[in-house]
């Protein structure tokens, strides 16, 4: 017996499109910021091809959105409104940090909103202690393994092509840049695009629609083109922070941020680890600028990126725990 009206599932699935939505425009830059600063492709074109590339990448697994679905929570201890109210704490500091700029973690703040809203509503003990570790320590080595690949990368090109004069090898890096951006996007689609598929499978197992937790072809499909939308609006905020104002960056340190980060973000998908491909780009952006030394890196830039990373899950999470005690006395009414 479903434990809530559609009406109810509906806004929940609705919620999470927007969310999908969301972070497509707001995590535009994850994968075009670096070739838009470098100039290897124009707005316009870079940003058509991150749509169409994160909605390709989408589509190729559903590792990651069965962690989001089962490894936080027990479904069985999930109501529509902890789903909804989850969503609403996603969105609200997806929303503020675009605001001002900051290039934080959308997937650690649907996961944030999730843990806040089933404390609001069970308290801890539902709470998945395995999973929600298993997704801190990914917090922690991602960053770390993003930064270190791309500065020995950076490294190894650096000892390589250390008789070549910078105009040409420039002109060539340029042209490659375009397929690591591309590299970038796809990866970028495989890994966040599903945090929306988990939630709405989550919802669907809630309300008795699933018998068990498996992602529906339409779901993959819906939030690979919600997420694909989003991105095709750009995001210009956050664009010019990871682009031009953290690091300055030339084509051969965009191809190679690019590159990095899409293995580490490529492997995570492949162990179905929800990781943050925000602070994963970004940690490869500080690698090739530390190679180049420590005062190619603007500092406090940095400061303000690392803050947002720390306060992500917790400040989701208090908004989800806020947002279900103010809508539960309005949705129980349904």
């Amino acid at each position: 017996m479903p434990e809530a009206p559609a009406l109810l599932l509906g806004m929940v699935i609705v919620a999470a499109l927007a969310f999908d939505f969301i972070n497509g425009f707001h995590d535009t830059a994850n994968a075009i910021a670096t070739c838009i600063s470098t100039r290897a492709l124009s707005i316009r074109n870079a940003i058509l091809m991150a749509a169409g590339l994160n909605f390709v990448g989408a589509l190729v697994s559903t590792h990651v959105a069965t962690t989001i679905g089962k490894g936080i929570v027990d479904p069985g201890h999930v109501s529509q409104i902890v789903v909804l109210s989850a969503l609403a704490g996603a969105i609200f500091w997806d929303l503020l940090t675009w605001h001002y700029g900051i290039p934080a973690s959308s997937s650690h703040a649907i996961i944030g909103g999730l843990i806040g809203a089933v404390v609001a509503a069970k308290g801890i003990h539902p709470l998945n202690w395995g999973g929600i570790s298993k997704i801190l320590v990914a917090i922690v080595v991602s960053p770390v393994a993003g930064s270190v690949v791309a500065f020995l990368i950076m490294l190894a090109i650096y000892w390589g092509f250390r008789n070549f004069h910078p105009s040409p090898l420039n002109r060539a890096f340029r042209k490659m840049q375009v397929f690591s951006a591309a590299f970038m996007a796809f990866s970028h689609g495989s890994n966040d695009a599903q945090k929306s598929m988990g939630v709405i499978t989550l919802a669907l197992v809630s309300y008795g629609a699933l018998p068990t937790f498996h992602i529906p072809t339409w779901v993959i499909f819906a939030c690979a083109a919600a997420m694909a939308a989003g991105t095709a609006m750009g995001g210009w905020r956050i664009i010019k922070t990871v682009g031009t104002d953290f690091v300055e960056l030339q084509p051969v340190h965009g191809f190679c941020a690019e590159t990095s980060a899409s293995a580490v973000i490529l492997t995570s998908t492949a162990m179905g680890i929800p990781i943050s491909t925000t602070h994963v780009i970004t940690s490869a952006i500080l690698g090739v600028g530390l190679s180049q030394g420590k005062k190619k890196v603007n500092w406090g830039v940095g400061i303000r990126i690392v803050w947002a990373w720390v306060l992500t899950i917790p400040a989701s999470a208090a908004a989800g725990y806020f947002a279900f005690r103010i809508l539960t006395p309005f949705l129980v009414k349904l």
